[in-house]
């Protein structure tokens, strides 16, 4: 399936939703409560906010259309508005970052150990980073709640000026960053945005079937496909060796 040569990788860029932590575990209860929270107990705004968020309110759970799984509270910004009859400015999406970020790092729940497979990761020789459309603040302190960040280069979010994915902003800087050309990048993440960003950059675009998309919906857009970041370190280490 490769269509990129894997052996001149020097540096590797996680999504973080999907990719390092559960989307549906994580972010399902703390948009639950956010919504609570901003819609101030006015049952028809909570509502409508669930509506337009595509949001299972029972199961407390997103549907894959939902505009929240792969996209920015800039871009989504609008719905809440909307629900919460608010202008869409930026004083609203920073509440939304903020409150998002609170109850995003008391609901966090990782996929198995992110931290033993970046630390193996580096231990080969890796240089490593996160690209998210989640808010750089957010980023950070999940990394941090998880110890990643002694292991990590770069952290981007949709508000660090490098652009949010699909664009392909975010690698360009982190190749920049860890002075090697985007080629030698790969980005690994489990949406089709990871792996737009990754080909328009010109870096390797890995697939993981550990968010909402399916195999079939991401497959057609990777270069590799693996079930979970866990099974990165011996992957890259058997390509390698088949040259």
């Amino acid at each position: 399936m490769a269509k990129h040569n894997t052996q001149s990788l020097k540096g590797l860029l996680f999504d973080k939703d999907g990719t390092l932590i559960d989307f549906d575990l994580t972010w399902g209860p703390a948009t639950y409560e956010v919504m609570r929270e901003m819609s101030a107990g006015d049952d028809v705004a909570f509502r409508l906010l669930a509506e337009l968020n595509h949001f299972v309110v029972e199961e407390k759970r997103f549907l894959r259309t939902s505009p929240l799984v792969a996209g920015t509270s800039a871009s989504y910004g609008h719905l809440w508005a909307q629900a919460l009859g608010r202008e869409n400015h930026p004083d609203l999406h920073a509440e939304m970052d903020r409150r998002l970020r609170e109850w995003g790092l008391k609901s966090m729940s990782p996929i198995g150990e992110p931290l033993a497979v970046l630390a193996e990761l580096v231990a080969d020789g890796f240089r490593l980073g996160i690209a998210t459309n989640d808010a750089e603040a957010s980023a950070l302190v999940q990394a941090e709640a998880m110890g990643l960040v002694p292991h990590l280069d770069f952290v981007a979010g949709y508000d660090s000026g490098h652009g949010e994915k699909p664009e392909p902003g975010m690698v360009l800087a982190f190749a920049q960053a860890i002075g090697v050309e985007p080629r030698e990048v790969a980005l690994i993440g489990d949406s089709t945005h990871d792996l737009h960003a990754a080909r328009a950059a010109g870096a390797v675009a890995i697939a993981v079937l550990t968010g909402p998309a399916p195999r079939e919906a991401l497959e057609p857009h990777a270069d590799h496909v693996v079930d979970s970041i866990a099974d990165l370190p011996a992957y890259l280490r058997r390509l390698a060796a088949e040259g």
